[in-house]
């Protein structure tokens, strides 16, 4: 899982992490959002863009998932402000409505207009919104990196498929700590 090389045109795109999405009782939850701090510190500190992505909505599609609940979703106000660690920064903002960060938003242009030519990506979940934004990164024709330790999925099977199974055909696996150490080399 080592990395080959950082682009100096790199940014990072981290996924979900907002208040209620780190508020909920996973117990890796804080180790997960203290290394995406440290990477989005590295990005920052080397001028790197950093791009922090919210959930704001759901695709309108027709689901099973949908249909099998009983009463609308509701969420508290506050439930899609970024988490306070990573907040107060002049970073990318992107809120989308899918699981992915690239449809429906602005991300594309945001990071071209940049020359931003490799995404690193961490978040939450690991199976639905960080791989389908690696997906769309790599369809994109970026060089995508994946900090495996910056991310988590409630269901550990799921993050484990993506990790061996998807991400080595989207990009390179890695760990914060190697791309930190490429930034600072």
């Amino acid at each position: 899982m080592p990395l080959t090389r950082l682009d100096p045109t790199a940014a990072l795109v981290l996924v979900d992490l907002q208040q209620g999405v780190v508020g909920s009782a996973h117990p890796d939850v804080p180790a997960v959002l203290d290394t995406a701090v440290a990477l989005a510190d590295a990005f920052r500190s080397r001028g790197l863009p950093v791009v922090l992505v919210t959930v704001i909505g759901g695709a309108p599609g027709r689901t099973d998932a949908a249909a099998a609940r009983t009463a609308p979703r509701h969420r508290p106000e506050g439930w899609a402000d970024i988490a306070p660690a990573l907040d107060g920064y002049d970073d990318i903002r992107i809120a989308k409505r899918t699981w992915g960060a690239f449809h429906g938003t602005g991300l594309d242009e945001a990071l071209r207009s940049r020359g931003v030519t490799q995404v690193v990506i961490g978040g939450v979940a690991t199976s639905t919104g960080v791989e389908s934004t690696a997906r769309a990164a790599h369809e994109h024709g970026y060089h995508v990196v994946l900090a495996v330790d910056a991310m988590l999925d409630p269901d550990r099977a799921s993050h484990d498929h993506s990790v061996t199974t998807v991400f080595p055909r989207l990009g390179e696996v890695t760990t914060a700590h190697d791309v930190i150490a490429a930034l600072t080399a």
